[in-house]
């Protein structure tokens, strides 16, 4: 299932490029993916067996009035081809594409108490010079990892936080 989330993730994507569309689509996407996750009732009525095909784009074209025909004639052959369960695994794959063509770098701070921006923002420009990416900076206050920070950068984490040194320690003595 993955590997046909990935395909259909792509061929949304480009399509949406060819026809000068990537933030429209995506923006849409995510509003219906956000809906959807966020509705029981959207949720069984696309996702289900119950439903005509029929029904459900009539559905569909009321949900998303207004939006880009690239999407609704995707979204459309979702339904026909009933992959509409797919859709969140998609719309990830959709924005990974995108912050690769935006040369988007997402990272995540997180600290024990709230950081001064000039710091965080410091720490993203730094980050985006050494990686040659333009840095999509969030910042989150987690208390348990009691002092230090965690920086996620893509897929890679580095975790200086008195939590992990704290586990690191209590692992060697236990080995001693």
């Amino acid at each position: 299932m993955e590997e046909i989330a990935q395909v259909y993730g792509r061929s949304l994507f480009e399509v949406a490029r060819e026809h000068d569309k990537l933030d429209e689509v995506r923006g849409q996407l995510g509003e219906l993916a956000e809906a959807i996750d966020q509705s029981r009732e959207l949720a069984l009525f696309f996702f289900s067996p119950y439903f005509s095909t029929e029904e459900k784009k009539d559905g569909l074209h009321r949900a998303v009035e207004g939006a880009e025909e690239i999407l609704i004639n995707f979204l459309e052959l979702l339904l026909e081809n009933h992959r509409m369960p797919l859709l969140f695994r998609i719309r990830q794959r959709y924005d990974e594409l995108w912050e690769q063509e935006h040369r988007l770098l997402p990272v995540q701070v997180t600290s024990a108490i709230e950081l001064d921006e000039q710091i965080v923002s410091d720490l993203g420009a730094r980050i985006g010079e050494r990686t040659g990416r333009r840095v999509e900076l969030t910042q989150r206050v987690e208390p348990d990892i009691l002092g230090g920070i965690v920086v996620q950068v893509g897929n890679s984490i580095l975790d200086a936080s008195i939590r992990n040194r704290l586990e690191q320690l209590r692992k060697q003595v236990a080995r001693g």
